[in-house]
């Protein structure tokens, strides 16, 4: 039976790219539902299909899987290559996995995510300053003693694909994370997966106040190349 992944709008849910990059990029075979933020507040409407009442969730039959971190492990279970196999670099990636899940929260605020626009951020505050660099040392740790291009050695894995929605925010906000962290966004911008999302983000022609208000809030929007 084929999955189905429940996803939001391919601008701003950043938690809906992890999954679908990650099977994407497996070739695990899904069927793609978008059900984009209508309000700012969808909570009632997205409990019809997700328990917390947030995206991503996957459908497996009649078992509903919700939480990008909770679904990566369910395919885990299931699907060769979610880890890397080398044991080192697979303890690593969960942790920095994990890491990603729980943490990174000024990044999150300050740097909301919007895939289709440029923007000259605010001065970073002293919390998205320390988020920058743990993110710069992270990404070079695991570059350097993998080996790369992915984060984990050769292969794409789960933490490249928790990390995917970072690459497009480096990218929106000219983040400076390191030479090392660059090549790594830049090698993952050009991945047919990460191109292929970007195409629907930027023929998207919904816009939600809220996100919209957040990313205002974040810094001067230079270019949008959003679909008018």
């Amino acid at each position: 039976m084929t999955y189905t992944l429940i996803t939001a709008n391919r601008n701003y849910s950043s938690w809906s790219l992890r999954p679908w990059v990650l099977m994407t990029m497996l070739g695990i075979p899904f069927e793609d539902r978008v059900e984009p933020f209508a309000a700012s507040n969808n909570y009632q409407a997205f409990r019809a299909f997700s328990p917390t009442g947030q995206v991503p969730a996957l459908l497996d039959g009649q078992r509903t899987v919700w939480d990008s971190l909770g679904i990566t492990l369910y395919l885990a279970d299931r699907h060769e290559g979610v880890w890397p196999t080398d044991p080192a670099a697979r303890a690593w990636a969960q942790c920095a996995v994990t890491e990603m899940h729980g943490g990174f929260s000024a990044l999150r605020n300050d740097c909301t995510m919007n895939v289709g626009v440029r923007v000259k951020p605010k001065p970073m505050s002293a919390a998205l300053k320390l988020d920058v660099a743990r993110l710069t040392e992270l990404w070079a740790q695991g570059l350097d003693s993998f080996g790369g291009p992915f984060l984990a050695g050769p292969q794409f894995t789960a933490v490249d694909a928790f990390f995917a929605p970072v690459a497009f925010r480096v990218r929106t906000y000219g983040l400076d994370v390191g030479h090392a962290g660059q090549e790594w966004v830049h090698h993952m911008l050009g991945l047919p997966a990460m191109l292929a999302w970007e195409k629907d983000a930027l023929m998207e022609s919904w816009r939600e106040v809220g996100h919209e208000a957040e990313l205002r809030a974040c810094g001067e929007v230079t270019a949008d190349y959003r679909r008018a």
